[in-house]
């Protein structure tokens, strides 16, 4: 299956090292988010993997080769890293035809991408008069034009209203599901919770996590537990007594730190208590995101 490698991959601007030394996998049959905060190096890498900036160092390859030597690269890996990139006096099919034709596919693959995109209606329009929603759509029907097995996609949901974030998340999870490898940033954790299978976290040009969504967001709860009990007063009493550390949370729940769960179990057992819930606390992505990179955010605001 093919798949994006990058390897040592290094990018300078003058004295500043926008990307240093990044190494991982984008693998078919996932979607890897790819997260980090402002200018962490994340479009300068896609750059680089697309061929639109050459690295200082290191290499980045698709299905074994690089993305210049691909003979029809549009068959091979798709991209959307700019929405504005489109001639804004052709109509959108005119755009998509013109790409066809320049990469030797079937006019038909138009219609098919059209209509995948929702963009079929508005077919007829010039892409100048398209709100950055519809040019995301726009975008997203050229990076499918060839099928390729590669998609790569910068911050796709811009511009998108809350159905057509929803039609995104689902297309990626299914372009995903066809044995595609998709790479996508975006700044939304929210989205990325549910889109991601795997995430790859950048700060300042550097990898901060690579690992399976699941993980990131399971260990970054801190070995916290939800419990819900018939008689959360007397629990809190007698959980404190053990050691724990108790908070009260929402729905008379406790969220209890120093005991397993496996524990807690048997100490309510012990004193006949009746347990209604008893879970693993899991942080948020957002949570685990901004822990993981609070030492490489750029610029920091002070709230009121």
């Amino acid at each position: 299956m093919t798949r994006i490698e990058v390897r040592g991959l290094t990018k300078r601007y003058g004295p500043d090292t926008v990307v240093d030394d990044l190494t991982f996998t984008v693998e078919a049959g996932q979607v890897t988010g790819f997260l980090g905060p402002n200018g962490a190096g994340k479009t300068t890498t896609m750059r680089m993997i697309v061929g639109l900036a050459a690295p200082d160092r290191g290499t980045a390859t698709i299905g074994g080769r690089h993305y210049g030597s691909l003979p029809v690269p549009l068959t091979e890996v798709g991209a959307l890293l700019d929405a504005a990139a489109v001639h804004g006096g052709r109509t959108a099919r005119d755009h998509l035809l013109a790409l066809a034709a320049s990469n030797g596919l079937p006019p038909g693959r138009v219609e098919d991408v059209l209509t995948r995109t929702g963009m079929a209606g508005v077919a007829v329009k010039r892409a100048g008069t398209f709100s950055l929603g519809m040019r995301q759509r726009l975008g997203i029907a050229a990076a499918l034009l060839g099928d390729p097995r590669v998609l790569i996609f910068d911050e796709p949901v811009n511009g998108l209203d809350p159905e057509g974030i929803r039609w995104a998340r689902e297309l990626m999870r299914a372009l995903a599901a066809e044995g595609r490898a998709v790479l996508v940033s975006s700044h939304l954790m929210s989205e990325m919770a549910q889109t991601a299978d795997h995430l790859i976290v950048i700060g300042r040009g550097r990898i901060i996590a690579d690992t399976p969504a699941s993980e990131l967001t399971g260990g970054a709860g801190g070995g916290s537990v939800r419990v819900r009990a018939a008689d959360p007063g007397t629990l809190a009493l007698r959980l404190s007594a053990a050691g724990a550390t108790v908070r009260e949370g929402l729905e008379a729940s406790l969220t209890v730190a120093g005991m397993s769960a496996e524990e807690i179990g048997r100490l309510a057992a012990y004193h006949g208590l009746a347990l209604i819930e008893l879970s693993p606390v899991r942080a948020s992505l957002e949570d685990a995101y901004l822990r993981l990179t609070s030492e490489s955010v750029e610029f920091q605001g002070v709230a009121a």
